[in-house]
């Protein structure tokens, strides 16, 4: 171990060259971890199937001084879904399931023409689920909140994406049935032990006991405890209604080999589909949970993942047979972005950081709704609220719910008429829970708006990261 907590292991000399060499990787981690303020990064490079390089540096428990190292796991947050995608697949293939089959979702809420969504479709984040996220901490039965409350079609099936970890819920429900075990079993049986990825673990916590003790990790390894921003440490305990998207836990060094082998666990024309992406932007499309770049330069199939104390991301080089992941412990994406990128631009001739940001085009112009008011309500869970904007003539809006008045900035963009973020607290039980910003997303219609309204809470620099939870709105003008 070195003097800033750094420990490595034996890497082939090609890969460990060529990053410490041109690419400074040992300097470039130490320097990064002190600028974003994040505890460790622990990061991995596989090519042909083996493992290249594994390294790790920081504290994966900073207050106990415990250094992060290669064999230390990691909360993987979203880049559980290429996971969860890849067992669909599989059951898909084994014919328990097929991708092109509509998914009854929990509660069954039919809508007039709008039939239930695919597989498929949910895999792709073009279900017609609107985003939603619910993180329960610590061990407490107190609050929670019911995903099935928010389950519910807020545009038609195929017309659009929008990221939704409700799609990937629902997928993980339908393979439990089918497969008749635990979502967490069958990618331990099914997924990560063909692949040889026996430390792979699902659930709100990795496993702290002795060896094998919880039924489905190989090895008992302290995990890398999960950090604000600022430095204050989360819960061990981080549950969800939606582990299928959200609660992976593995080393980097095994999510770098399932990135660059889990396409081999599928027949050849589902390993087809999985890359079938639609376009997201104009660099990046989403398949069957991956990205997967267009354009100029190679191919690269990717995912990120962050929420609460998380950033990680995991990419693919088809062409070069290379895969790298990047692994860090901290909410802030700075660390994770700059290591992924610096490994990327040295192995990959070629690399566009573009090539692996699956971000929307950013609203560029004003609101062009006219200067006037709306009333109507927003439909939540527990009852339509009563709601009204004004929009008015300096680019802001106010907006009134419940007796509960805010003013906030608007914008516009080429699927919204009306953006905006405002200080107002909706009064239901599951927003009150950590929730107490709203968003609107509005487009005009026959002199009405329409869209979502979503509860939310920015960032974790106080307390610990909210929930994000999606209502309908519907305002007529008055």
């Amino acid at each position: 171990m070195t003097d800033d907590g750094r420990q490595d292991m034996a890497n082939r000399p090609d890969a460990a060259r060529e990053l410490n060499g041109a690419g400074r990787l040992d300097e470039l981690c130490a320097s990064v971890l002190e600028e974003h303020g994040c505890p460790s990064v622990s990061v991995a490079v596989a090519e042909h199937g083996e493992v290249t390089l594994a390294r790790a540096y920081g504290w994966a428990d900073a207050e106990a001084r415990v250094p992060a190292t290669p064999g230390t796991p990691y909360a993987l947050a979203s880049v559980t879904k290429p996971f969860t995608a890849t067992a669909v697949c599989l059951a898909a293939d084994e014919k328990l399931l097929q991708l092109d089959a509509p998914v009854p979702l929990r509660p069954l809420t039919p809508e007039a023409g709008r039939a239930a969504p695919t597989v498929r479709q949910l895999m792709q984040h073009r279900g017609g689920l609107a985003a939603h996220y619910d993180f329960h901490y610590g061990d407490s039965d107190h609050h929670r909140i019911d995903a099935d409350r928010y389950t519910q079609l807020h545009r038609r099936p195929g017309s659009a994406f929008e990221y939704a970890n409700l799609g990937y819920r629902s997928l993980g429900q339908l393979l439990e049935s089918a497969a008749g075990q635990s979502l967490d079993r069958f990618l331990q049986e099914r997924v990560c032990g063909p692949l040889g990825l026996p430390g792979f673990h699902l659930g709100p916590s990795f496993p702290s006991g002795p060896a094998g003790a919880s039924g489905s990790c190989a090895t008992a390894r302290p995990a890398a405890v999960r950090y604000t921003v600022d430095g204050r440490a989360y819960p061990p305990q981080c549950d969800s209604s939606h582990p299928g998207a959200s609660l992976g836990w593995a080393t980097a060094s095994e999510v770098a080999l399932f990135a660059q082998s889990c396409g081999s666990l599928l027949k050849p024309a589902t390993a087809a589909a999985a890359v079938d992406a639609l376009p997201v932007n104009s660099r990046l499309g989403y398949g069957l949970g991956w990205c997967v770049s267009s354009g100029d330069g190679p191919e690269i199939r990717s995912h990120g993942g962050s929420m609460g104390g998380v950033a990680v991301m995991t990419a693919f080089v088809p062409e070069q047979d290379l895969s790298v992941a990047v692994l860090t412990n901290s909410t802030g994406k700075g660390a994770r972005d700059e290591v992924v990128q610096h490994m990327l631009r040295t192995l990959v001739p070629g690399f566009d950081p573009a090539q692996i940001t699956p971000a929307l085009p950013a609203s560029s112009r004003t609101s062009g709704l006219p200067h006037g008011s709306w009333a109507g309500s927003i439909r939540t869970p527990d009852a339509d609220l009563p709601a009204a904007l004004r929009v008015l003539p300096d680019g802001r809006a106010e907006l009134e719910v419940a007796d509960e008045r805010a003013t906030g900035r608007t914008s516009a963009s080429d699927s919204f008429d009306l953006l905006g973020v405002f200080p107002v607290q909706l009064p239901t039980a599951d927003a009150l829970l950590n929730s107490p910003l709203l968003a609107l997303e509005l487009r005009g219609g026959d002199g009405h708006l329409s869209g979502t309204a979503r509860a939310f809470k920015d960032g974790d620099s106080k307390g610990l990261l909210g929930n994000l939870l999606s209502h309908r709105c519907e305002l007529s003008p008055v």
